[in-house]
């Protein structure tokens, strides 16, 4: 059960004029954003940097950004956030088999060496203490560039905020993100935990 109870989508007509962001990447408003409702403010600067690191300027995809995501999540163990990411990057096009088995992105096929840095960077900027180091950091940079960094980075600090939020408000995970989590990840033991 949630902390804190989400209020109503349309309890704040700007939150909800500008939570309109998240029909296109999970096809409904999340139960984290109408929680952030009950000080708007948050929700509103929430949704603003929200779109700001997911807006693609270069070669990052939208697919690659909710992966990125995901890895980060399932490092920071939040499961909300963990179905809202594979659900995202299914609804933006990551090819099945990346789906399938982004836990195994250093091996498999699917996924090339730009992606492979990009998702150990992911995941060693999500572990306490932090491993980003100079390897991880010499592979990102020969790949990416400084700009598309910086996107990874915001993705993988919003997902930082984010899994905190859930993970601590217990957040009530939304039935369409649930599907995706049985269907994407429950073979690696993947279930909504406290976010009933």
């Amino acid at each position: 059960m949630s902390l804190v109870a989400p209020l109503p989508s349309d309890a704040d007509a700007e939150v909800a004029e500008l939570a309109r962001f998240f029909n296109e990447t999970l096809g409904f408003c999340p139960n984290s954003v109408l929680t952030m409702q009950h000080r708007p403010a948050i929700a509103r600067a929430f949704i603003q940097l929200n779109k700001a690191v997911m807006d693609n300027q270069a070669r990052l995809d939208s697919a690659l950004k909710r992966l990125i995501g995901f890895v980060a999540s399932q490092a920071a163990g939040c499961r909300y956030c963990q179905a809202h990411t594979i659900r995202a990057a299914e609804r933006y096009g990551a090819e099945v088999e990346k789906l399938e088995h982004v836990w195994e992105y250093r091996t498999h096929p699917a996924f090339n060496e730009a992606e492979r840095a990009a998702l150990d960077f992911a995941l060693a900027a999500s572990t306490i203490p932090n491993s980003v180091e100079a390897g991880i950091a010499e592979r990102l940079h020969q790949y990416w560039d400084d700009g598309e960094i910086v996107e990874m980075l915001g993705v993988i600090a919003l997902f930082g905020f984010l899994n905190r939020w859930n993970d601590s408000m217990g957040t009530t995970l939304e039935d369409e993100a649930e599907a995706s989590g049985n269907k994407w990840l429950s073979a690696t033991g993947w279930n909504r935990g406290k976010h009933t």
